[in-house]
């Protein structure tokens, strides 16, 4: 009766190991599903991920050119308090060379008509008399 057994075994075991290649078959196809789940998910956050670093480089432009010109706009306002500055400067140095001309213009009259009164020149200049030539030998003699 051993082969009757064993036939009577197969027959028992049959319905269960039937089942369990079901359940294999299904563990593949829940396999094979979550793999194209896993691997779309994957591409969708790599897409995501590429979105991202790219709103971020562009965002990055942004604060770069906003700063360039915030460093661009004070620069230009230094630059404009400068030149202010330099014009006032320049204004109060022309008011300085207007109000000492005429005494200037004065004083080297006065030598000059000294010069010309005197006849020659002197050989030595006189205490606080300094214009030009005077005291220095001529060009070709004494």
């Amino acid at each position: 009766m051993p082969a009757d057994r064993s036939a009577e075994l197969r027959a028992e075991l049959a319905p269960p190991l039937a089942l369990l290649e079901q359940a294999e078959a299904e563990a593949r196809t829940v396999r094979e599903r979550a793999d194209v789940a896993a691997a779309s998910r994957r591409r969708q956050a790599q897409r995501q991920a590429e979105e991202i670093v790219a709103e971020a480089h562009a965002e990055a432009t942004h604060v770069r050119e906003r700063a360039a010109d915030q460093v661009l706009r004070t620069a230009e306002g230094e630059a404009a308090a400068l030149l202010a500055e330099a014009e006032r400067e320049a204004i109060a140095v022309r008011d300085r060379a207007r109000s000492r001309t005429p005494a200037l213009a004065e004083h080297v009259v006065a030598l000059v008509l000294e010069d010309l009164t005197a006849g020659q020149v002197s050989p030595a200049p006189q205490e606080g008399h300094r214009s030009p030539g005077r005291g220095r030998p001529r060009e070709g003699g004494p």
